[in-house]
């Protein structure tokens, strides 16, 4: 990967995934992850050519600066160790790992219902954030 940072696949479909990804922006002050939808379709070949479409669609996706990919729950403490102040909670997430995917399959398999609960402000917002 040349450049330098993370990269986070989320899906621009999906209202409560683009909120998510910008909240995540917003705490990454350094600036050491890129966010790409995964309907960025050269991009996700490039850096997830051997995931299927079908897994590809199912959760978010942290590709490490080295080529290591994270999915779903199992991105969470990678992701969490790259922002700032996020140690602790990385150290939690990585403890308990049948409960991040826990979590994180919770939340996937309701977001259609959890991104209703946005407002439209925020949901604008989050685009905002993600097009800068």
């Amino acid at each position: 990967m040349s450049s330098g940072r993370a990269t986070l696949f989320y899906d621009s479909d999906c209202g409560l995934c683009r909120w998510t990804a910008a909240k995540v922006a917003a705490w990454d002050r350094h600036g050491a992850v890129r966010f790409v939808p995964l309907q960025d379709r050269a991009e996700a070949d490039r850096l997830l050519g051997l995931i299927d479409e079908p897994t590809r669609m199912a959760s978010w996706h942290l590709v490490t600066v080295d080529g290591e990919v994270s999915s779903a729950g199992r991105g969470v403490a990678p992701l969490l160790r790259l922002l700032p102040g996020g140690a602790p909670a990385a150290r939690l997430a990585s403890a308990a790992p049948w409960l991040t995917d826990r979590a994180y399959a919770f939340v996937a398999g309701h977001r259609s219902a959890l991104g209703r609960l946005l407002s439209a402000g925020a949901r604008a917002r989050a685009d905002r954030r993600l097009s800068n």
